[in-house]
C-alpha cells in the first residue's frame, strides 16, 4: 500500500517537473542542429533524451561565473550532452552533485604537487572543465559552443568537454577516478580491467609513435583520462571508434547499454 502510494507520488512529481522544465520545440531543434552526433540518434533515443534533459535541468543548479549569462540555449546544450551517457543508466548516476559553474572561457587554476623527494612544485593549469567529487562541476562555454566542437571526420581527434567531464562523474561514483566506473558483477569488472588496460597500452603506443588517433592523445596521461576521452569518442564518433578500437567500443557499449554505431 505504502509502496504504491509512493510510486504514484513520484510519477506525479515527475510529470510536474517535465511540465515545468519542458524544452520548447524550437530550442530542442536548435540543439539537435548544433550537435549532429545527438541528431543522428534514433527517434526513440532523442525522445527519451529530451525527457531526461528536462529532469536534469530540474535537478541541477547552473551558475554563471564572472558575469557569464547561462541562457536556455547554454543550459540545454549542456544537459543534452550530459544526459547522453546516462540515457539507459538513469539520472541517479549524477545524484552526487548539484552545482554546475559556467565560465565564458577557459580558467587558469593554481596547482601544486609534491614530488617523491617531498619538494612542492607550484604551477598554473588551464582548464576547459573540471569535475570534482561532490561537485560543483565547472565548464567553459567557449569550449562547448558548437563552433568549438566541429571536427573533420576521419582527421581530427574527438573533443567534447561536457561528455569528458561527465564521464569523470561516472568514474568518481565509487571514489577517486581510476578509469573504471562502478561495476557490481566481479566477472564483468575483471573483463573491464583487462580490456581497458590492453586498449590503453595500445593507444599509448600509437601516441608515442606519433600516429593520428581518433581518441584525444590526452588520454595517454592516465587511465582515468583515457576512459574520459574514450567516452567522448564513443558518443561523438561511434562508427570511427568501432573501426579503430572495436574491443574498446564493445566494452563501452556493454556498460552504457547503447550501440550508437548501430543507430
Amino acid at each position: 500500500m505504502i509502496g504504491s502510494l509512493l510510486q504514484r507520488w513520484r510519477a506525479r512529481r515527475e510529470r510536474q517537473l517535465l511540465d515545468q522544465f519542458a524544452i520548447p520545440d524550437a530550442l530542442w531543434a536548435l540543439t539537435l542542429a548544433q550537435y549532429p552526433f545527438i541528431a543522428r540518434r534514433s527517434e526513440a533515443d532523442r525522445t527519451e533524451l529530451r525527457r531526461l534533459c528536462s529532469l536534469f535541468l530540474a535537478s541541477k543548479e547552473f551558475h554563471g561565473a564572472g558575469g557569464f549569462e547561462v541562457t536556455d540555449e547554454v543550459a540545454v546544450a549542456v544537459a543534452a550532452q550530459a544526459c547522453l551517457p546516462v540515457l539507459k543508466l538513469g539520472l541517479s548516476w549524477y545524484d552526487g552533485f548539484v552545482g554546475i559553474v559556467m565560465h565564458e572561457g577557459e580558467v587558469v587554476a593554481a596547482r601544486e604537487t609534491m614530488d617523491e623527494d617531498g619538494v612542492v612544485h607550484e604551477y598554473d593549469e588551464t582548464l576547459a572543465g573540471e569535475a570534482m567529487e561532490g561537485g560543483p562541476l565547472m565548464l567553459a562555454w567557449s569550449e562547448i559552443a558548437p563552433e568549438a566542437t566541429e571536427r573533420v571526420e576521419g582527421h581530427d581527434p574527438v573533443y567534447n568537454v561536457v561528455i569528458h567531464e561527465f564521464a569523470h562523474v561516472l568514474d568518481m561514483r565509487d571514489g577517486e577516478p581510476d578509469g573504471a566506473p562502478p561495476i557490481d558483477d566481479p566477472t564483468v569488472r575483471l573483463q573491464w580491467s583487462a580490456t581497458m588496460e590492453a586498449e590503453w597500452h595500445w593507444f599509448c603506443d600509437q601516441v608515442d609513435a606519433g600516429h593520428a588517433t581518433l581518441i584525444d592523445p590526452y588520454g595517454a596521461e592516465a587511465p582515468e583520462e583515457f576512459f574520459a576521452v574514450a567516452v567522448e569518442a564513443f558518443f561523438v564518433a561511434p562508427r570511427e571508434l568501432l573501426g579503430e578500437q572495436p574491443r574498446l567500443y564493445r566494452l563501452l557499449a556493454g556498460f552504457f547499454r547503447q550501440d550508437p554505431a548501430g543507430d
